[in-house]
């Protein structure tokens, strides 16, 4: 019976076929156009034979889903599999399976997991460090010791005067003081699994990198800050001379950061020093920037002399390792100097601790190094706030 169905099913389509064949051939033959009129008939009734077979297994597979309901390709599957779709195959009331899906598909409804592949953009994208560092401003040298001694004078008596014929000269003396700076280590060290260093792009060319900036900042911080005391190194500022007003104190209206860094220059120039360099810290140059007289005009108007800013001719230096309201005015080239023992490295050690057993790979960055402040006198430092409030008029 099922196949008696089917084959029923065929002829019928056969039949129209022809039919239609045969209407197309009249169609070509009679000048207007028109098939023998009997012709139109049996295709017609054929035709609606044909449909109504058709029509009844659609509705056996339930075509339509219910009304309101979401589907997906997946659940119009499985409703048309369990309409009976797949039994009305195999019984020979269709030559295939039909269903529906009425819902609109999304990647989010439809697609799991990473069926579209990303575009990976290659490296690692990280905030950038400092664009100057503290041993790009001063003095370098090498030294294979652990300690850097160096020499200053501590004193001079001069007694060198006019004086008439025959007359004795007056007498002139000075000290001379042996200063030691100690080498100082600054490093840290990652631990990381073999399977992550191995399986992970460009890692290593990312540690070599970047954690070398970041133990830099951490010298800068030293250069500046180091209170002397070991492991730290004897910082600038607080070797430094002190901000002085001289005659500058309690003489000026409405002082300022400018009028605050002009007199430390003065101060500067008072001890026969020529400031090279003035670093502070972002917010207070920006602040200077913005100060304004009393006709909404700019004070500083010359501070972009070529791409480096400068007050009063002399260069500034913007930088976070410096805090804000903190100012450093000075002659770095002369006054100071870094020595560096071993420089900056990163190495990658298996052999350390239980490496080998856990399968790990210890990662160490570190420097020796050494900081010789030999002429304190070659700078001025101090804060904003407090000398403000120095030069300011009673």
């Amino acid at each position: 019976m099922e196949d008696n169905t089917k084959k029923h099913l065929d002829q019928l389509g056969d039949v129209i076929d022809a039919k239609l064949e045969k209407a197309y051939g009249q169609a070509l033959e009679s000048a207007n156009g028109k098939a023998d009129e009997m012709l139109k008939s049996e295709i017609s009734t054929l035709t609606t034979k044909f449909n109504e077979r058709i029509d009844a297994l659609e509705v056996s597979n339930k075509k339509n889903f219910e009304a309101g309901k979401k589907a997906t390709f997946k659940g119009a599957l499985m409703e048309a599999i369990e309409g009976g779709a797949i039994d009305a195959m195999r019984n020979g009331m269709s030559k295939a399976a039909r269903f529906e899906v009425k819902a609109d598909m999304t990647t989010g409804a439809d697609f799991t997991g990473e069926v579209i592949p990303a575009d990976r953009v290659p490296g690692y994208k990280y905030d950038p460090t400092r664009l100057v560092h503290m041993r790009q401003l001063i003095a370098q040298g090498s030294t294979a010791s652990d300690v850097v001694r160096f020499v200053k004078e501590s004193g001079y008596s001069n007694g060198a005067a006019a004086t008439a014929e025959g007359s004795t000269l007056g007498q002139s003396d000075f000290d001379f003081t042996a200063s030691d700076a100690n080498v100082q280590k600054i490093g840290t060290y990652f631990r990381i699994s073999e399977e992550m260093l191995n399986d992970t792009p460009q890692l290593t060319s990312y540690l070599s990198a970047r954690a070398p900036e970041k133990l830099l900042e951490v010298e800068d911080n030293q250069i500046l800050n180091g209170n002397g005391t070991a492991p730290q190194l004897s910082g600038i500022i607080s070797d430094a001379t002190a901000f002085a007003a001289g005659g500058f104190a309690a003489a000026i209206e409405s002082a300022n950061e400018f009028d605050v860094l002009t007199v430390a220059l003065n101060q500067l120039a008072l001890a026969n020093y020529a400031a090279d360099y003035i670093m502070i810290n972002p917010t207070d140059f920006h602040k200077i920037l913005l100060l304004k007289s009393s006709q909404n005009e700019y004070l500083v108007k010359d501070w972009n002399q070529g791409l480096q800013p400068r007050i009063n001719g002399v260069p500034v230096i913007l930088n976070t390792a410096i805090t804000s309201d903190k100012y450093l005015v000075g002659n770095f080239g002369m006054g100071t100097q870094l020595w560096v023992r071993d420089n900056v490295g990163v190495e990658f050690f298996k052999e350390d601790g239980t490496n080998v057993r856990d399968g790990f790979v210890t990662v160490r960055v570190q420097e020796r190094v050494a900081l010789t402040n030999y002429l304190p006198n070659a700078f001025v430092t101090g804060d904003f706030s407090v000398d403000k409030a120095a030069l300011e008029t009673a």
